[in-house]
């Protein structure tokens, strides 16, 4: 666990088992001919939602651990939750939002980079700076085929842009300047590391590490789960952008509300306690 509070990210050993990975690739398949085993109660800005209409892109699917039971019940594997708890020092882990993942095997698909940033970015409604994300495929996962990428030590900058991003060089999908600038203020050295994934094993990285990912040059589509997790400590938090106008997430929609009338991340239905096991009993695993 050193090693994550040094560089900000984990390898994991074998966590599932082949056929656990299988059921996970079949269930996808299903999902993605439009097969739900219960739907979104509303539909929230900005949720990533692949269509075959969408043609042959890179495909990201969010909240497949509300909507796909067989994916929701390996998510829940008990290892998985007691690994982040220990990776955040945490005595609760929940989800909070999971995204199913496709990589068409074309090697010019432009939408196959992914580009440097951090998880925390796009939460700023999230009062924790212990958030974690589990990054899951479904087989071995090389640097051929994208594999996530992390950069060292990154989680530890202090300095970083704003809360809302400046504008580069479009040519720049990768946004290269975003990570060396923040590189920059902080004086640091980018090392980055292409992450070889063997299957059934997953990584973990902090809410604050650079990570990203390249194009699938490999024969196969890439598949994975971005399992994103939250600490007993976290909840909503306004955040106001410099116009003024309130930043929400994507499930503030979604999720209940506390007493106060704020959304509320404790949600059995869509954040649901991963570790320890609710009721102490040990889920099915697809």
């Amino acid at each position: 666990m050193k090693l994550y509070a040094e560089r900000g990210w984990y390898l994991s050993e074998k966590l599932l088992t082949d056929e656990e990975t299988e059921a996970l690739t079949q269930a996808s398949e299903r999902f993605y001919t439009g097969q739900r085993d219960r739907a979104l109660p509303v539909r929230p800005d900005r949720l990533a939602d692949w269509t075959p209409a969408d043609g042959e892109v890179q495909r990201n699917s969010d909240y497949i651990h509300y909507q796909d039971e067989v994916i929701a019940r390996i998510l829940r594997k008990p290892i998985v939750g007691a690994v982040a708890a220990r990776l955040a020092k945490a005595s609760e882990i929940r989800v909070f939002q999971a995204t199913l993942i496709y990589k068409p095997p074309i090697v010019e698909e432009a939408s196959n980079i992914v580009s440097w940033h951090f998880d925390k970015f796009f939460w700023p409604t999230c009062s924790s700076d212990r958030m974690l994300t589990a990054f899951i495929p479904f087989h071995e996962c090389t640097e051929e085929s994208g594999t996530i990428e992390m950069v060292n030590g990154s989680h530890l900058w202090p300095k970083r842009h704003g809360a809302e991003r400046p504008a580069g060089d479009p040519a720049d999908r990768a946004r290269e300047y975003l990570l060396n600038g923040d590189a920059d203020r902080n004086g640091a050295v980018v090392e980055k590391v292409p992450v070889h994934i063997p299957r059934g094993h997953m990584t973990f990285h902090h809410c604050h590490l650079y990570h990203g990912s390249g194009l699938n040059r490999s024969a196969h589509p890439r598949r994975a789960v971005s399992l994103h997790l939250q600490d007993e400590t976290n909840e909503y938090r306004h955040h106001t952008l410099s116009t003024g106008r309130q930043q929400p997430y994507k499930h503030d929609s979604l999720v209940r509300t506390t007493a106060a009338g704020l959304p509320d991340y404790t949600d059995p239905e869509i954040c649901p306690v991963l570790w320890p096991v609710p009721g102490g009993a040990t889920p099915a695993t697809g």
